[in-house]
């Protein structure tokens, strides 16, 4: 067959199970019928094609699944929602951008609004691995970009890994987050089991902060604002956007989950057609599994743009507090020299209320 975005796809009459099927496959493909067709063939042929999201302009890939598109897909294909879910996770999996270490890793994820939220791996060559954004980092990320208030269900490709294990601890009621890995053997992974199973002693935010400060998904008003709201200079022709991303990345920044060092900060990206891309930095209880406000908007850029590449990104503003004791502008302005030497940042302080 070919690519999703040129051609229809056709098989042979004897693979197709339905006239439904037929009728489905008889126009181009969109990006939900693309991470749903495995279902709609039967094993073992569905476990021989490869599928995935068409990448193009027109139809780029989607990272979250409204609500009422999740229970008729279900519907569709004889499922219940949670046995829906997990095969999801192999179309997740080709969404992923490892050129490092080309070990795809895909995340889905129930939000308690009863939408589907996609979650990939990423990694960022020339640069420490620390820098890397895990899928169930993505996850979350994602989650809280689209205010989603709690995450219920996950099915992950493989056993999330102890950095994940601690940052999904950022979470209310963590433990009772039900948790499928789609890579073990039937017998094993064909039932959902709470995430307390697999920390089983765990060490998260109960540990240090107060019962009534938020968490991670919850809202957050940190009440920052600029030092100085002095108009700055053109820079490069950039000045209403710069103006534009340092709104955006001081947005960011109030939202920035960081009860720990009490340093939060925001990071606003812009592409060359000028869109804003916000990531706010994301703070957990054992600190190193803490994502950065860069990867925060990377995740943004990669779950809101059009599926291209990281030059695209032109310009970015850090907004972050003075005199703060973690400190993000160097290791922003390492990794977006390494992922888009041409992207200029400009860097913003500010203070709480």
């Amino acid at each position: 067959y070919k690519s999703f975005s040129e051609a229809p796809i056709v098989l042979p009459p004897a693979l197709l199970p339905s006239p439904r099927f037929q009728e489905l496959l008889s126009s181009p493909l969109n990006p939900i019928l693309a991470i749903c067709l495995p279902l709609l063939i039967p094993p073992p042929i569905s476990q021989n094609l490869h599928f995935s999201f068409p990448i193009s302009k027109m139809d780029r890939p989607r990272f979250v699944i409204p609500a009422s598109e999740v229970e008729s897909m279900a519907e569709e294909s004889n499922l219940s929602v949670l046995q829906f879910l997990p095969s999801l996770v192999n179309s997740a999996k080709r969404l992923a951008r490892p050129p490092i270490s080309h070990y795809h890793v895909g995340a889905v994820g129930l939000g308690s609004s009863g939408r589907v939220f996609l979650g990939v791996n990423l990694e960022f060559p020339n640069l420490p691995l620390h820098h890397s954004v895990h899928a169930e980092q993505f996850l979350l990320t994602n989650l809280s970009i689209n205010a989603e208030p709690h995450l219920r269900y996950l099915a992950v490709s493989s056993a999330p890994c102890g950095h994940c294990r601690q940052f999904l601890q950022e979470i209310r009621n963590a433990p009772n987050i039900n948790l499928l890995i789609t890579s073990e053997p039937k017998s094993e992974s064909d039932q959902f089991q709470p995430l307390s199973s697999f920390l089983s002693h765990r060490f998260g935010p109960d540990d240090l902060l107060a019962k009534d400060v938020p968490l991670l998904l919850e809202p957050h008003h940190n009440g920052l604002t600029f030092l100085s709201e002095t108009q700055f200079p053109s820079c490069n022709g950039f000045s209403d956007g710069y103006e534009e991303l340092r709104y955006a990345a001081l947005e960011a920044a109030n939202k920035s989950h960081a009860p720990y060092s009490r340093c939060p900060s925001g990071v606003a990206l812009m592409d060359g057609e000028g869109k804003v891309y916000k990531g706010s930095y994301t703070e957990s209880a054992a600190y190193n599994p803490s994502l950065g406000p860069v990867q925060a908007a990377i995740v943004a850029y990669v779950t809101g743009g059009d599926g291209g590449g990281y030059d695209k990104i032109v310009a970015a503003v850090l907004v972050e507090k003075e005199g703060a004791v973690v400190k993000q502008e160097d290791t922003a302005r390492l990794l977006l020299k390494a992922i888009s030497p041409k992207c200029g940042l400009k860097v913003f302080h500010c203070s709480s209320a």
